[in-house]
């Protein structure tokens, strides 16, 4: 298993749509965060299964709810760049992935 490092700006990302989410249900914002936290899971285990996006970058689909996080895969770790909405503008989490 991978070390998964997540950077600031993805943890905004996702704290930002936790608290959309909890503003619409009680819980729902807690559902989200226990869903992005498979996610991450299932990537620190396998991060090849993902497709590459582009370049480096790969993006794993969110269970329920229609985010999928970015990452970039090293040898022995794994950095998470965004969690956006799968509907959001790409460019917007493209501008964080080094060339």
């Amino acid at each position: 298993m991978r070390e998964l490092i997540v950077r600031s700006a993805a943890e905004d990302d996702i704290l930002d749509a936790a608290l959309w989410y909890e503003a619409r249900a009680i819980g729902l914002g807690s559902d989200f965060i226990r869903s992005v936290d498979e996610c991450f899971a299932a990537i620190a285990r396998a991060p090849e299964q993902y497709p590459v996006v582009r370049r480096n970058a790969r993006r794993a689909p969110t269970r329920r709810f229609p985010y999928a996080v970015y990452f970039v895969a090293a040898r022995h770790s794994v950095e998470v760049v965004a969690c956006m909405h799968v509907r959001r503008d790409p460019r917007r989490w493209r501008t964080r992935v080094n060339p």
